[in-house]
């Protein structure tokens, strides 16, 4: 792989509509940062796309050039895939245009989208599609892998939302991949993430969401953790299918306004209630919880769609932080479990680390096991991640430390060997194959073959080629 480009640079920008950067240029390095501030890489060219023949044009040189490609779409995954050292990066951010037709319920959203740009242009509308928790994740990483968000249990995942998406090829082909047009690559993009080839739109089906949806937090000590996380072990599945909940395990309160001021960063348990119907029902949804366990405070109130996708925005994922994350499955929230989690939830270093749970069943689950290529069962479950975050260097690596404790000590009460890829960086080729099970992969490995045989595109949890 060669480490310099020499002239052929010059060429590059010349056919190029957007903007093409190498070391030394001015906007460079900004140009190679991505959210997780612990990834320090240096690509030898940063092509930053604007059309899809920007797209087409910059995996031909890499490919003539023998050049690495990463390709960074929001630049929001943990393992840095979307940033390549002395490789091209092909940056999506100059395509994020999102088109909405809210007679027909569609999006077009361009491959560089986050989604504050998604999430904007669809409520405008009063619609919205399943989309993470924090507005500056981009859109492509997070469908491309499944798509998890507060509307998962209403609307399933991003990808069961998905109606079409352009991919540009290895070999430079543009195709329309959809039920009716390449329909193994279809299936193999919702889920398989990127290793098929670079999705420069995709289309998605969109529902009547909002412009307002209600919240609702509880707030419990450490010495309270047994009991919350059995009362949650057995309030969240009976919640109503438009009600939305997660956990948080270890997760300090923040120093806001609804907050008693003797609780202003006290770790604890924290979880939050979403409600996509009326005030009452979401009311009526969270009243048992209150009842069996007080929590310490609450926090009940109305809230604009938009504004709950950027609540953990700054606070907990700001953008540049440094992370690091491992996941897996968990059938239930067994005595076990629960005995973990209480006993590991103050180990961690940073006040930022925390345990995420959430819970995916409702739509999810009302989807076939072979129907998308999503990297895991679509049984009732709950999806854990052990978060590390933290703003400097030493902090990091104890907590990561701490993570892979934590993960080992859950591992053997896991629903299977895999994990949810965008919450995994660390996929080495058996936990790949754990993950998507060995159906589901050779069916992707086989697809791989016919659409990337090189393996071109292999920053990512990578399917080999057959």
């Amino acid at each position: 792989m060669r480490a310099t480009v020499g002239e052929g640079v010059e060429a590059l920008r010349r056919m190029m509509s957007g903007l093409v950067f190498i070391p030394g240029d001015a906007d460079y390095e900004s140009a190679r940062l991505i959210w997780n501030g612990d990834i320090d890489r240096h690509p030898a060219v940063i092509a930053r796309c604007q059309t899809q023949q920007d797209v087409v044009t910059a995996v031909g040189f890499a490919q003539r050039e023998d050049l690495e490609i990463a390709v960074r779409g929001g630049g929001h995954g943990y393992s840095g895939s979307a940033v390549c050292e002395r490789g091209l990066m092909i940056d999506l951010s100059g395509m994020r245009d999102v088109g909405v037709d809210p007679e027909r319920r569609r999006a077009v959203v361009g491959g560089g989208a986050s989604l504050a740009d998604l999430d904007a242009a669809t409520q405008a509308h009063g619609l919205a599609v399943t989309g993470g928790l924090v507005s500056h994740t981009g859109v492509a990483g997070l469908t491309l892998g499944g798509g998890t968000g507060w509307l998962t249990r209403k609307l399933g995942l991003s990808i069961d939302n998905l109606e079409a998406a352009e991919v540009v090829l290895a070999n430079g082909r543009c195709v329309r991949a959809c039920a009716d047009s390449h329909p193994d690559l279809f299936w193999a993009l919702r889920g398989g993430g990127g290793n098929f080839g670079v999705v420069t739109s995709f289309e998605f089906r969109l529902h009547p969401v909002g412009p307002e949806v209600h919240l609702a937090l509880l707030f419990w000590g450490l010495n309270q953790g047994h009991d919350v996380l059995r009362t949650a072990r057995d309030a969240i599945p009976a919640l109503p299918e438009n009600t939305a909940a997660q956990l948080g395990v270890g997760l300090n309160a923040p120093p806001a306004p609804f907050v008693p001021a003797q609780h202003h960063f006290a770790p604890g348990y924290a979880l939050l209630v979403v409600g996509f119907g009326s005030a009452e029902g979401h009311s009526q949804a969270v009243a048992p919880i209150r009842a069996v366990c007080p929590p310490l405070f609450e926090f009940i109130t109305p809230i604009p769609y938009t504004a709950l996708q950027q609540i953990f925005d700054d606070s907990a994922f700001p953008w540049g932080i440094r992370a690091y994350t491992k996941a897996l499955y968990l059938d239930e929230l067994s005595d076990e479990v629960i005995n973990v989690l209480v006993e590991r939830a103050t180990d961690n270093t940073s006040p930022m680390s925390f345990i995420p749970i959430f819970r995916l069943d409702g739509a999810f689950a009302q989807v076939g096991e072979q129907d998308t290529a999503f990297g895991g069962t679509r049984t009732p479950q709950y999806a854990v991640n052990i978060e590390a975050i933290s703003p400097d260097p030493a902090t990091l690596a104890a907590d990561r430390n701490w993570v892979r404790s934590v993960w080992d000590a859950l591992r053997p009460l896991a629903a299977g060997a895999g994990g949810y890829v965008n919450f995994d960086p660390e996929q080495d080729d058996d936990r790949v194959r754990a993950t998507y099970g060995s159906t589901k992969y050779e069916r992707l490995a086989l697809i791989k073959t016919q659409y990337d045989p090189g393996n071109v595109f292999h920053r990512n949890a990578n399917i080999t080629p057959a």
